[in-house]
């Protein structure tokens, strides 16, 4: 085998790792963003940096636990929503759909799950406004599973186990340029 043999199937896992860590910070993001407006909130600030932790600032926020709550549950579903939609059309590249999914389904419910045995970021302030600890841990018990699920014998599309290392190159661009623009445009609008 080539040196450069797994050049492709390295820069397509540590890109869409990459990508899929920020991308889901957007998602939910935007969870928060939809869940202040709909409880008659004003969105004050909205943070979205690639060398930060995602933030939302409601102010006023008359109802703070459709806001919090909201991020975790748009930022889990919707990426399903749209692998769903992916299914359905039999779009090139579902694994990448599916991958994405179901990180964002691990990510959230791990969130929500562990952070509210600390009681700390948007854990934190669900304990504080009302809901119980146990919601949180179910939430992370029916949402990691199913990303794990969703994650489920795609390995070989990123080029590990009988794939030895091959993956699609066309995959392998989009995910750099995926990548390369959530990057750039976090810089351009977190440098503001």
């Amino acid at each position: 085998m080539q040196p450069n043999a797994r050049l492709p199937q390295i820069i397509l896992i540590a890109t869409f790792i990459g990508f899929s860590w920020l991308a889901m910070q957007v998602v939910h993001e935007l969870g928060h963003i939809l869940g202040g407006i709909a409880g008659g909130g004003t969105i004050a600030r909205v943070v979205l940096y690639p060398f930060a932790f995602s933030q939302t600032e409601v102010i006023p926020n008359p109802h703070p636990l459709l806001e919090v709550w909201s991020g975790a549950v748009v930022g889990a579903f919707l990426p399903l929503a749209i692998f769903l939609i992916a299914t359905k059309f039999r779009s090139r590249g579902l694994y990448l759909f599916r991958f994405f999914a179901g990180f964002c389904l691990i990510a959230n419910g791990f969130y929500l799950g562990v952070a509210s045995i600390k009681g700390i970021a948007d854990a934190g302030e669900l304990l504080l406004y009302g809901s119980r600890q146990w919601q949180l841990i179910l939430f992370g018990l029916m949402t990691v599973p199913l990303g794990l699920y969703l994650w489920n014998g795609i390995g070989s599309y990123f080029g590990l186990g009988e794939a030895r290392g091959k993956v699609d190159r066309t995959a392998t661009v989009v995910s750099l340029c995926l990548f390369v623009a959530v990057v750039g445009i976090e810089m351009l609008i977190g440098s503001r």
